[in-house]
């Protein structure tokens, strides 16, 4: 076996696309996404056999005071765990190599799933991830542990993924599956766009950034990663016509009034429906009177970007106005069958609470998804001024 430093990103990205650990985050374009760390690509090479990749990882390179460094691994390094030999050499050269790179210390956070439920079911714990976590403990990294809060870690530890299959609905609850009609019924639209919609998408971003307080990410970057992945990156968006809905509930109720006076009195049963139609049109009506925007409105929206076999939903927002037209149980709907019929086995819809209790929570829970609950993040210690180091780095992150 050899170290490589520099692996081309073409061999890396095939290499961690072939792995049932995949994730966009060892991406090679990642880095260029991150354009605000340096990054190189390290792996570890079979020298005997035509050159293999036995391990690989694209590493981001956090320039810290003093001319020192962080090293950090997003969802990896990617290997086969149950290999110790491959384990024990990549860790080894990569505390060699973190040296020249005057890092203090390195921080990852493998893609391996140590436990995994439905949300209402008790978790199954993965017997050989957790030998894995000991191996990996053996050589030097120390686990930060199974914590539950989503942001002590760099990245969530506790994701909610949504297992695709062809018509998803079939596995929602019942009242998913009513919300969605509810959605169609007033006049909600679903689509694919291209970056003519992203300044809109972006405005909707920002709708949920003011509202809730959360830090997210701006046009530019938006812009970035659709250049970036380019047929791999997915912008859906939900729209409304509130004007032409109102023109089609007059003319709807119009035809229902007139059904009204020429039903015989004795057809009580088709009175009675015809009645209910017509309450239910005025409701509406009444809901909609508030609106007073004309054409077509986009009032949610979710970016995604589909690497190796998993589709990432990495941002959303909705204005918050038309919550009551639940553009995002279509609009989620949508985003599942494209990624299935782009050859993805998995939706990842991001982060949660390990408490499941949460707004977040409870609002993916309406998908069915999977509660996948991953090793966590390890630090190993590459300088004598480590410890001085990571009580910096803490202090920092913990900051408000």
């Amino acid at each position: 076996m050899k170290f490589q430093i520099g692996t081309a990103p073409e061999k890396h990205d095939e290499f961690v696309k072939s792995s049932s650990q995949a994730d966009l985050l060892q991406s090679s374009n990642w880095a260029k996404v991150k354009d605000n760390w340096g990054s190189e690509v390290v792996s570890v090479i079979d020298d005997g056999n035509n050159e293999t990749i036995l391990a690989s990882a694209l590493v981001l390179i956090k320039r810290l005071p003093a001319g020192f460094t962080m090293l950090y691994i997003p969802r990896g390094p990617i290997m086969d765990y149950a290999n110790t030999q491959v384990l024990s050499f990549f860790f080894k050269e990569l505390k060699k190599w973190a040296k020249t790179k005057k890092s203090l210390f390195i921080k990852f956070d493998p893609n391996l799933i140590h436990a995994s439920s439905k949300f209402a079911d008790e978790a199954i714990v993965n017997k050989e991830v957790e030998k894995y976590l000991r191996d990996i403990e053996s050589i030097g990294a120390k686990h930060f542990g199974f914590n539950l809060v989503m942001g002590e870690t760099i990245q969530p530890r506790i994701q909610a993924n949504e297992k695709l299959e062809a018509d998803i609905e079939k596995i929602y609850p019942k009242h998913t599956r009513r919300l969605m009609k509810d959605a169609t019924n007033r006049g909600v639209k679903v689509a694919r766009y291209g970056t003519e919609a992203l300044e809109e998408f972006a405005r909707l971003v920002e709708l949920t950034v003011n509202r809730k307080g959360v830090a997210l990410r701006n046009l530019d970057y938006f812009q970035k990663l659709m250049s970036l992945y380019g047929e791999d990156a997915y912008l859906h968006m939900a729209s409304v016509n509130v004007s032409e809905k109102k023109a089609e509930l007059a003319l709807n109720l119009a035809q229902i009034e007139k059904d009204i006076q020429e039903t015989p009195e004795d057809q009580k049963k088709r009175f009675t429906r015809l009645n209910d139609q017509k309450k239910s049109i005025e409701k509406m009506q009444k809901e909609l009177a508030e609106f007073e925007t004309e054409g077509d409105v986009y009032i949610a929206g979710i970016l995604s970007i589909k690497f190796g076999h998993t589709m990432e939903m990495l941002y959303a927002g909705m204005d918050e106005k038309f919550k009551k037209f639940y553009p995002q149980y279509i609009l989620y709907t949508l985003t599942f069958n494209d990624a299935l019929a782009a050859g993805s086995d998995w939706a990842n819809m991001g982060g949660i609470q390990g408490s499941l209790d949460d707004g977040l929570s409870k609002f993916k829970s309406n998908f069915n998804p999977d509660v996948q609950r991953l090793i966590g993040e390890f630090t190993i210690k590459t300088s004598p001024l480590a410890s001085l180091g990571l009580w910096f780095y803490n202090k920092r992150k913990n900051q408000p």
